[in-house]
């Protein structure tokens, strides 16, 4: 029989997805260009969670969009408690998620290195 995901990673799927929703609802960086939510890692014993968002537009402030999403987790995760099914919700941090630019710098790398005739 195969084994059922842990508990920490179907509420971290939960929280992705809901977080995702209200980042789209409730704050105010229309100018800043799309956020995403890439995913969520929560603590085993379900109080903290790390959620990793990436900014899609180049000229993103993304240290300035990590502090106002820290300053409004509170907000979020009260946000959160009346949506989701949980008896507590984690405490967030928003933090960078830099996948998407080291997936791009690497293909850079290689694209570079295609081009140098073969000696």
């Amino acid at each position: 029989m195969p084994r059922e995901y842990a508990r920490s990673q179907r509420v971290a799927d939960l929280l992705q997805r809901e977080i995702a929703l209200l980042l789209q609802k409730e704050t105010s960086f229309r100018e800043t260009g799309l956020i995403t939510v890439s995913f969520v890692d929560v603590s085993p014993d379900l109080r903290n969670a790390g959620v990793y968002f990436t900014c899609l537009q180049p000229a993103c402030a993304e240290e300035e969009i990590v502090d106002l999403l820290n300053e409004q987790a509170g907000h979020l995760r009260y946000l959160l408690a009346q949506v989701l099914p949980l008896r507590g919700v984690p405490q967030l941090t928003f933090r960078l998620d830099h996948t998407l630019n080291r997936a791009n710098r690497l293909t850079e790398l290689i694209d570079r290195a295609n081009q140098k005739p073969a000696k």
